[in-house]
């Protein structure tokens, strides 16, 4: 249901003071209104049921650029947070509104498939606890030894954590030293059965990376710098669960990609709603390259990179 025009600096209020937990006096300050309207509008939030995982993420569903987003990529929802200087600074708020919209899709019973990085690691800080039953959290791909809160297991474990979850890891290293031992392992019985089972999920989480110094499977000693930057000249365009894609969200034929052990992308795509969350400026690229491959059903994103990513498509259909 949309949320109508007079309903909606309810709806911010309740935003700020529930799910940031400023007080009263700054909720005023950053809406430049009254401490007594600031009140009386959490009282009629309590009272029409406002206050809701559900409701309040429709202030970020009912942007324009939300909708613009939708039709253009074809995706089946989009929240755009917007670049306010004069409210809570977008890259921040997006793993939030992010961990209240993963929160809304989740349900008792569910089988949800969570990849890594530093945004899934935000989502799933920023994350409420919930009180679900029967619900399963596996990896997407395999491990990394690097100490980093961020690494496919810690994420997997923390969102397990607070949705009162079976959290199941990957026991299976991401990159392997040969193709020949990546294709064994694959064999395993209890790789190949995990690997077989990411089809089963209901609900994915992940973000895309960029392919730089600043790469995951960099900083986690994955890869080398020399490395991505070979792989670039190859033409990865973005990595998505551990894994290569070119500009057109194809998976780039290269001998890394053969090491790699992580959900294959006929799985991955099979799942119904997969839901990806970017907060980075510098994942435009990257970004292109997945949404052109049909990875994601739900994104989430700043307002600054809605337009980017509109004016690339409207560059590019302008020159076709």
């Amino acid at each position: 249901m949309a949320i109508r025009p007079g309903d909606l600096i309810i709806h911010k209020a309740a935003w700020l003071y529930y799910t940031h937990g400023l007080r009263q006096d700054e909720v005023a300050r950053r809406l430049d209104i009254s401490r007594a309207s600031v009140a009386m509008y959490l009282r009629k939030a309590r009272e029409t049921g406002i206050v809701t995982i559900s409701t309040s993420t429709q202030l970020f569903a009912a942007d324009v650029l939300a909708r613009k987003m939708e039709d253009a990529f074809g995706l089946d929802s989009v929240w755009v947070v917007q670049d306010n200087p004069a409210a809570l600074e977008s890259t921040s708020e997006i793993p939030i509104v992010a961990a209240s919209v993963f929160l809304s899709l989740v349900s008792s019973g569910q089988k949800i498939g969570i990849a890594w990085g530093r945004t899934v690691y935000a989502i799933a800080d920023a994350m409420s606890y919930a009180d679900l039953q029967d619900v399963t959290v596996v990896q997407l791909c395999g491990n990394l030894g690097a100490p980093y809160s961020y690494r496919p297991d810690q994420c997997t474990m923390e969102i397990a954590r607070r949705l009162n979850a079976r959290g199941l890891n990957f026991y299976a290293p991401l990159v392997l030293s040969t193709e020949s031992l990546a294709r064994e392992l694959r064999e395993e019985p209890v790789i190949r059965e995990q690997l077989a089972g990411v089809s089963d999920c209901d609900l994915a989480l992940f973000s895309v990376g960029v392919v730089d110094d600043d790469a995951h499977v960099v900083k986690c000693g994955a890869m080398t710098a020399a490395e991505v930057h070979a792989l670039r000249d190859e033409g990865a365009a973005g990595v998505i669960a551990g894994q290569m894609i070119d500009a057109s969200g194809r998976l780039l034929d290269c001998g890394y990609n053969r090491r790699v052990i992580s959900a294959d992308f006929a799985s991955l795509k099979s799942i119904r709603r997969r839901m990806m969350v970017v907060q980075e400026s510098a994942k435009l690229e990257p970004l292109q390259a997945a949404l052109a491959g049909d990875f994601a059903t739900h994104l989430v994103l700043s307002a600054d990179m809605a337009r980017r990513l509109l004016a690339q498509a409207r560059k590019t259909a302008d020159t076709a």
